[in-house]
């Protein structure tokens, strides 16, 4: 991660972007902003990024797979891996109480971090270096996308396969939500014919269905 915090310049936009807003409230960070701000840019700053990677790599591919590439790119989740490879999480300031919570190994703060990461390099740097960091720590990840289909809906699928031994239709319930209401962690179990099969999380009730979904697949062989 130092080699990646070196890259800045302006150490107030660094600052910043790794300011959560628990920290405010204790004054454990320089800046006097959370990174929320920083978020909103960079997550417009990373879909046009990864869009513009994914058109020039892959000519061959119409809207509908780009479109499912992309989403499986900037997912939460895959955001939160690329954060705990780099060790977002141990630069971020936050609360003693958030971070006695799990809050630097949390996926949903993980994956806002990163996004506002991005945008304080593209306010310090430029859009090309904004590329070139994504290129090495996050595009690199579309092979195993690929690879293991996590691309696909996961759902609809799902729904393929059991509708084909003449089951019921999938059903999704809530197990739990924990978390703030800004920052919810929901876990779904799915049943089919009544017996649950799998269980997903996620930071939505649908993400977290689309993960379940997954799971109950790879428990067929489906994936």
């Amino acid at each position: 991660m130092q080699d990646i915090l070196g890259l800045f310049k302006n150490k107030d936009l660094l600052n910043t972007a790794l300011t959560h807003r628990s920290a405010l409230n204790e004054n454990t960070s320089t800046s006097t902003q959370s990174n929320e701000r920083m978020e909103f840019l960079g997550d417009a700053v990373l879909e046009l990024a990864t869009t513009k990677f994914l058109y020039d790599n892959h000519p061959e591919h119409q809207e509908g797979i780009l479109t499912a590439y992309r989403s499986a790119l900037v997912k939460t989740e895959t955001l939160a891996t690329v954060s705990n490879e780099i060790g977002l999480g141990e630069e971020l300031f936050m609360s003693k109480g958030e971070e006695a919570t799990g809050g630097r190994t949390n996926i949903g703060i993980l994956a806002d971090s990163f996004e506002a990461l991005l945008g304080a390099m593209y306010l310090d740097r430029g859009y090309d270096v904004v590329v070139e960091f994504l290129t090495k720590n996050l595009f690199n990840k579309l092979d195993e996308i690929k690879e293991k289909k996590l691309y696909r809906d996961g759902k609809s699928l799902l729904q393929e396969v059991v509708q084909a031994k003449s089951s019921d239709a999938p059903r999704y319930e809530v197990v739990s939500e924990e978390g703030p209401d800004h920052d919810k962690q929901f876990t779904v179990a799915v049943y089919i014919d009544n017996k649950k099969v799998a269980e997903g999380v996620g930071k939505s009730k649908q993400v977290a269905q689309q993960d379940a979904a997954r799971q109950a697949l790879e428990s067929f062989g489906q994936e």
